[in-house]
């Protein structure tokens, strides 16, 4: 997806008008940073001149709002379309239930409300012209996941871990789930990857490192990249200003973050023409 294809026209392989790209992230388990990783996607692609949005399908942790800045902040609705606005923030459109609830009301809904919502999502707001629209699954493949990854046309997912063996068999749980349902695995990234100690520039590998190229080798799909676990990271995501990520957390979480997001620009790019099906096969 580079700036170049900004004035490439090229018929969208899904079913939302202006939006060529449909890619979602996903985690076989919770605790990952799988939003995290979604929203410096997002980021990331944007800084690289791509048209992004980043839709919160995660409803029950909206973490969204919070990892942007944009919390409090409500969506505007046209009077005419009686379309929601998407907010903007940090170069980026999103929408999240976090954006319309309180912040600490819990979201006691079952799985057809929270598919509702997320069609609501997808077609009543007026998202524009996006070369990419990143989508923040809920983690698992349970009911929830696997509804909304059913229905939203995706034009292929990354699935999100840690390189722990506890972490990883779920991850495989995940790739799995797209595959069955025909979606095309973009990739997998490795989250917290290695730790590197700030005052005395040791690496260690509290969770182990490397598991996750290893296994996306074992499945066939591409190994995007690993991230460290780094605290400015952490920082920066609770303040609300994840873009910082980029240029002030330290030349290993800015390398990690460009490495990753070229390479999932790349598997965009390598995709099959519009109306060809890929299909992932996995012994």
């Amino acid at each position: 997806m580079s700036p170049a294809h900004a004035g490439v026209h090229r018929p969208s392989p899904n079913e939302l008008p202006g939006i060529r790209d449909v890619i979602a992230v996903g985690a076989g388990k919770g605790g990952v940073g799988k939003s995290t990783a979604a929203a410096l996607l997002a980021l990331g692609m944007a800084r690289q001149g791509a048209r992004v949005g980043l839709l919160d399908a995660d409803i029950y942790g909206p973490s969204v709002p919070t990892l942007l800045g944009v919390a409090g902040q409500r969506p505007e609705v046209d009077a005419e379309t009686q379309k929601m606005q998407p907010i903007a923030a940090r170069g980026i459109k999103l929408i999240s239930i976090g954006c319309i609830i309180e912040p600490e009301q819990a979201v006691v809904w079952r799985g057809p409300m929270v598919h509702g919502v997320v069609q609501q999502f997808l077609h009543q707001v007026a998202w524009g012209e996006l070369d990419c629209l990143v989508v923040d699954l809920p983690p698992g493949t349970g009911d929830v996941p696997l509804t909304l990854a059913q229905s939203i046309p995706m034009s292929g997912a990354v699935v999100i871990c840690t390189p722990q063996d506890l972490a990883l068999n779920d991850a495989r749980r995940a790739v799995r789930m797209y595959a069955q349902l025909n979606v095309p695995c973009l990739g997998v990234i490795e989250n917290m990857s290695y730790y590197i100690c700030p005052k005395c520039g040791n690496r260690d590998e509290i969770f182990d490192c490397g598991g996750a190229e290893e296994a996306a080798a074992g499945l066939g799909v591409p190994f995007l990249g690993a991230l460290p676990l780094n605290g400015a990271v952490r920082r920066f995501c609770d303040e609300g200003t994840p873009d910082r990520c980029f240029t002030e957390a330290g030349d290993q979480v800015a390398a990690g973050l460009e490495k990753v997001v070229h390479a999932l620009r790349a598997q965009l790019d390598a995709r099959p023409a519009a109306g060809a099906t890929p299909t992932l096969t996995i012994e």
